[in-house]
């Protein structure tokens, strides 16, 4: 019988670092996170993730590839990174710097992107050609699939739908505008707005965040004619039923036309195991497996 490929599967965000080992077939052998160190330099953060890499590893030693989901925005392919969320890496070439310590193959995505990917492969994204999936957590990413393809862009970055302007006159955002959805309805801007941890919100800040969300997610179905949307991360799953009643009620009033009208988001498939399949997809996809193919 063959043997399955592994995926050393890193999900780099701005709360905290995951690492797995994921099999061909969608299962997580072995994870572990740890919080994200705002506190330390570049090389240290890197420095982390190797170390947290090694506390899965030991587990499993046979794997062919690491794939990981980083936030964005990035350069093509992940050659250099520059997360909103994580100050010390600016255009940090993390995959070089991956590739020469663990000596494998290495995929890098935008977050979001593999979240997508993975929900396309093994998650409610199966039944769609033309989707997007998003991340509602400390910052606020997506990835788009059209006609059965993940869209890429100019430089790796489409989907970004955490910078759809919400709010014109809103608060100001880690990029520099005013009133994007990342600075309305992430993690950090709850927490800036209730001066709390984002999980104490009460029902009206979870509501408002819904609103946000369906609000960008409601432009992007009247521009891109998308059959379904998906939602992950923290705040997403942590506000649950408030939040989506909102968002689908918000999309309900301003998707009209005869194409979006109708549309619902819904959570994802795959839950807290999204991001970190995700990141397998984007390394098994580097090896030539179409995460899509067994289900076509």
């Amino acid at each position: 019988m063959k043997r399955q490929k592994i995926a050393l599967a890193v999900d780099v965000g701005g709360t905290k670092l995951a690492a797995a080992l994921v099999a061909e077939n969608g299962r997580v052998l072995a994870r572990h996170q740890v919080p994200t160190n705002h506190a330390v330099s570049a090389d240290a953060l890197f420095q982390s993730v190797l170390e947290l890499t090694q506390s899965v590893i030991d587990s499993e030693s046979n794997f062919d590839v690491c794939g990981v989901g980083c936030g964005g925005p990035m350069r093509q392919g992940g050659m250099s990174v520059s997360p909103l969320n994580i100050p010390a890496w600016r255009d940090f070439f993390l995959r070089a710097a991956l590739q020469e310590s663990l000596q494998i193959p290495v995929a890098i995505d935008n977050d979001a992107k593999a979240l997508a990917l993975g929900e396309a492969w093994f998650g409610a994204g199966r039944r769609f050609s033309n989707f997007m999936a998003m991340v509602v957590s400390t910052g606020v990413g997506g990835g788009l699939f059209v006609d059965g393809k993940l869209l890429d862009g100019n430089d790796g970055n489409a989907g970004h739908i955490g910078h759809v302007v919400v709010e014109p006159a809103g608060a100001k955002c880690g990029c520099g505008a005013r009133g994007c959805l990342e600075a309305e309805a992430s993690g950090l801007a709850i927490e800036r707005r209730i001066g709390k941890a984002p999980a104490k919100a009460d029902s009206v800040e979870k509501h408002r965040a819904g609103v946000m969300v369906g609000r960008a997610v409601a432009s992007a179905v009247n521009l891109l004619d998308l059959e379904h949307v998906l939602v992950g991360g923290s705040v997403a799953l942590g506000y649950g039923e408030v939040f989506l009643d909102a968002a689908n009620r918000e999309m309900a009033a301003l998707c009209k036309l005869e194409y979006s009208r109708g549309v619902k988001i819904s959570l994802v498939g795959l839950g807290e195991d999204a991001p970190l399949v995700g990141a397998a997809a984007v390394g098994f996809k580097s090896l030539g497996i179409d995460p899509r193919a067994k289900w076509t």
